[in-house]
Formats: structure tokens, sequence, C-alpha cells
């Protein structure tokens, strides 16, 4: 007789789906590797205020295709190395600017005018010139 409590072996197995999020890459030095961090609010227990936390994820991210500052979606996987434990999925949102993207740790696009006019360029070198001048 047939066994009736066994499964099937085409039947399909069932399993978890896989948690996707969506951050902001904050470092793309390293090769094939982002990293991501996810904002999300929490309920302070004592006052009930909201107040945001984040999650560093370390994301696989094969084709080097995200950079500083982008928003992207990452799926959870099997565990990749040390610390990654992600992979990316897609790029949501490209970051505005590319001029900061040497920067670690800055958020694209943040103080690119500082970063065009540059030190000694503007209405503050020249006062320094006149400074200069007068104590001659």
């Amino acid at each position: 007789m047939a066994d009736t409590n066994t499964p099937a072996a085409d039947a399909p197995v069932k399993t978890t789906g896989r948690r996707i999020l969506e951050g902001v890459v904050t470092r793309d030095k390293t090769l094939k590797t982002r990293r991501v961090e996810v904002e999300r609010l929490v309920r302070h227990p004592k006052y009930g205020k909201y107040v945001k936390r984040r999650t560093v994820c370390y994301a696989h991210d094969e084709a080097n295709d995200s950079h500083l500052g982008d928003t992207v979606e990452i799926e959870e996987s099997r565990p990749l190395s040390k610390l990654k434990r992600w992979r990316l999925v897609r790029v949501v949102k490209r970051a505005p600017s590319r001029t900061l993207s040497n920067l670690e740790g800055a958020v694209a696009g943040a103080d690119a005018a500082a970063v065009a006019t540059g030190p000694g360029a503007g209405a503050d070198s020249k006062k320094d010139d006149n400074k200069k001048d007068a104590k001659k």
C-alpha cells in the first residue's frame, strides 16, 4: 500500500519569503560589496515618540552597479562572507550628484557647491588678502 503521509516528490517545497529592504548606499569602496543603511521608525517604550533607528547591512553587488548615495533594494541571502548576508536586487534611485562619491560617509550632493568653489575662492579670500595688505 502507498503511504499517504509522505509528501509527493513533485510537490513544491514551502519556504518562507526572503526579506526585501530599501536603503541608502553609504560606502562603495570595496569591490562587489556595498554598505547599505536601512532606516526605520521605532516607538519609544516610555514616551511614545517615534525615533529613527538604522541598520547597517553589507550587500553583494555583482556588477558594481550602485554607488555612494544611491537608494537600493536588497534581499536577504545565504551568508556570503563574514559580514555579507544580503544581495543587491536593483537600484531604485540614483544619487543626484557623483561629485562627492570619493568621500566616504558623505551624502552625495550635500556640499557640492563647497567642493566646486574649493578653498581660496570666493569673497572670504579677498578679505584675507586685504588684511594681509593692511598689515604690510
